[in-house]
């Protein structure tokens, strides 16, 4: 049996780092949106639409390939605690990384509004239902963006407190071939 890697395969990798690129701009071009009323209105939804259509996207290959290559586990000297967060957050950012843009697709389906690339409406034109996913749409951008900052807190803590090689695993790059559970 072979041993677990030391570090995510390079696609992972990228598709993380890119993501996080993308999402991050999401949320920035999202509340720009919703503050602005300017001439700039629309070209902002347009840009949302498509950072949301391209984040679905990759969230699934992202999703495919978590579940088919393997990954580093989780140190073995964490907390149970921890170990149980840790996996419950990953869970929390792939299933919000998976509805936001389809809450989003749903959304512009049921308010009648024009789709990307000529998509299919997901749902019928439903003013009541627009108005819910709407809302839900908002509060689920909030959970993400709180969610990315626990993610980016537990990545500092494991890189300059614990020093025990997780955020390693995930950088960009060559990666030296270290035990996880290694101290440096």
């Amino acid at each position: 049996m072979k041993p677990a890697p030391v570090a995510f395969h390079p696609l992972a990798r990228l598709l993380h780092w890119s993501m996080a690129v993308l999402i991050i701009a999401m949320l920035f071009v999202g509340v720009s949106m919703i503050a602005d009323l300017s001439p700039r209105h629309t070209l902002l939804i347009s840009v949302h639409k498509a950072i949301g259509l391209a984040l679905l996207v990759l969230v699934v290959i992202r999703i495919i390939l978590r579940l088919t290559l393997p990954h580093p586990p989780v140190p073995t000297d964490l907390p149970p605690l921890q170990r149980l967060a840790a996996g419950a957050s990953h869970l929390l950012l792939y299933a919000l990384m998976l509805a936001m843009p389809l809450i989003g697709w749903g959304m512009l389906s049921a308010g009648g509004y024009p789709l990307p690339l000529q998509l299919p409406a997901l749902l019928p034109h439903d003013l009541q239902l627009y108005a819910v996913l709407r809302r839900a749409h908002g509060w689920l951008a909030y959970l993400l963006f709180a969610t990315v900052l626990v993610h980016l807190g537990a990545a500092l803590v494991h890189a300059l407190i614990r020093r025990d090689g997780v955020l390693r695993s995930m950088w960009p790059g060559p990666i030296r071939r270290q035990p996880l559970e290694a101290k440096e």
